[in-house]
């Protein structure tokens, strides 16, 4: 898909890793709707930074993913803006770190609201941008995951649940919107720099590190870079991309 004047969507734009994605659409020529739950004044930034470095046209939408007037008003409101919306990309998130033997402190009402902002926030979304997408002719969608998906590890069972799930949605999101629509995945490991990594035990982060083949985190960029090669193709569909510096093998 030619990428230039195209409208993207990213969720938690205003996060480490949302950043790095909005630039690197921007980047490509995509005006961007930088999505925030909170943090409002970064967002605003990033959009300033965005508007000027590259000439695009950027701008702020407020709205909580696990609320879902608030998705189908953001929805709206990009629209109305930009008179289109070709891009979706899921990067909120929430986690919070609780050993996996600790079930105690994993209490009902932390399992609903990882569950509600790393899964079912994605389904919202996709679900009031896919209308519109389908009857625009195409569109691209965007899953952001993590490897605690593929194996049982990450901050919490919840965390790493809810990802799991998040894979397993994008490849029945791609046989649903398919042809018009094609939604991928992007599953990072470790990434500095970002509020989920700043919810992680310091042991968790030493060891996601070291025990990866490079001995090093991931790389935002080369994260961001994917998101742009998941929106740019013509033929993937389905699939989950694992980005962790040599952990897991998918």
């Amino acid at each position: 898909m030619d990428l230039s004047g195209a409208v993207a969507v990213v969720t938690g734009g205003n996060g480490g890793l949302g950043q790095r994605i909005c630039h690197a659409l921007a980047r490509e020529g995509v005006h961007v709707a930088v999505v925030c739950a909170q943090s409002r004044d970064q967002a605003e930034r990033v959009a300033r930074e965005l508007s000027s470095g590259y000439q695009i046209n950027a701008a702020v939408f407020a709205g909580d993913v696990t609320d879902g007037a608030a998705v189908d008003r953001v929805v709206d409101e990009v629209f109305r803006h930009f008179g289109r919306l070709d891009i979706l990309v899921n990067d909120a998130a929430y986690n919070i770190a609780i050993p996996f033997a600790d079930l105690d402190s994993l209490t009902m009402e932390v399992w609903d609201k990882i569950i509600a902002v790393n899964l079912t926030g994605p389904m919202r979304l996709i679900r009031a941008a896919a209308p519109v997408m389908k009857a625009q002719g195409r569109g691209r969608i965007v899953n952001i995951a993590s490897v605690a998906g593929v194996g049982p590890t990450g901050s919490s069972i919840a965390y790493a649940v809810s990802k799991a799930g998040l894979i397993h949605l994008t490849r029945c999101m791609a046989v649903a919107l398919a042809p018009e629509t094609l939604v991928n995945c992007v599953a990072p490991g470790l990434l500095e720099g970002t509020r989920a990594t700043a919810n992680l035990r310091a042991e968790q982060i030493r060891n996601s590190a070291a025990t990866s083949l490079l001995k090093k985190p991931a790389d935002k960029d080369d994260c961001a870079d994917m998101v742009v090669t998941m929106c740019r193709t013509e033929t993937m569909t389905g699939q989950t991309v694992i980005i962790d510096s040599g952990r897991y093998f998918h």
